[in-house]
């Protein structure tokens, strides 16, 4: 069966200048064009389109979608077992922070008591299942699998003091480093500041942080553009500056 582009659009949810830009970029051509001017779309192109919206859930780039789907290799079903996959690790996510949210509200009725420990265990559990969708692959290849779940155990035992410990380094850390950024000098003495408290935070969840590790990980922040991105965001150019004041950092 075909669709024209509004029957489309009213379908999937997806606006028709969204399905026009998608045909412009090469990500979803239609099957053909009306002499009315329609754009026409049939099954594939609706099991491309449904692709591509898993693939945007999981917050892919247009451009890494569109690599993904050209692929000569691509297996649209193993694709669909990998959605499987994460879709249930998200939820499980969810499930954790729900439960997490009930136990407060039932708290604060005072139906239960709740534990320090409890009241946090999802927010860990969430941050360990996030950072093993985004970089599990590559930091266990790297690290190895029996370093990670080690880092993993030592996150979920952790207390809430230091946890919030943990957190309040790496947001002191990122406030530090976009100042630092702004001077330029990543040998002066902020950016330096900047450093002492990265590794201070990582050590937190690292008790093993050595310098070698810490410039290792400079390095992953600018080869890694999932990394470059999260610092580029705190200022242009953050990763690369991050790098050069760690190099320096852990010579001297």
């Amino acid at each position: 069966m075909e669709y024209a582009s509004n029957q489309v659009s009213k379908m999937s949810g997806v606006s028709a200048r969204t399905l026009r830009y998608y045909d412009e970029i090469g990500l979803l051509k239609p099957a053909r064009t009306a002499s009315s001017g329609y754009r026409i779309y049939g099954q594939a192109e609706l099991d491309t389109l449904q692709q591509i919206l898993f693939y945007r859930e999981m917050n892919f780039s247009l451009m890494d979608i569109k690599n993904l789907l050209s692929a000569p290799d691509f297996d649209r079903e193993q694709a669909f077992t990998n959605h499987l996959a994460e879709l249930s690790k998200k939820r499980e996510r969810l499930d954790i922070l729900i439960e997490t949210v009930t136990k407060s509200i039932a708290v604060m009725r005072g139906e239960k008591i709740m534990s320090d420990k409890e009241k946090f265990e999802g927010f860990k559990q969430a941050m360990i299942d996030e950072n093993e969708r985004q970089y599990g692959t590559e930091i266990r290849e790297k690290y190895g699998d029996e370093a990670i779940d080690r880092t993993n155990t030592r996150i979920k035992g952790m207390t809430h003091e230091r946890y919030t410990e943990g957190e309040g380094l790496r947001q002191e850390a990122e406030d530090t480093l976009k100042a630092a950024v702004e001077i330029g000098d990543p040998a002066g003495e902020l950016a330096q500041k900047a450093c002492e408290l990265h590794g201070r935070w990582l050590a937190v969840f690292q008790p093993e942080y050595n310098k070698t590790y810490h410039k290792s990980l400079g390095e992953l922040y600018v080869t890694d553009e999932r990394f470059k991105a999260y610092y580029d965001k705190i200022a242009p150019g953050c990763a690369e500056f991050l790098r050069d004041a760690i190099n320096i950092y852990c010579e001297n």
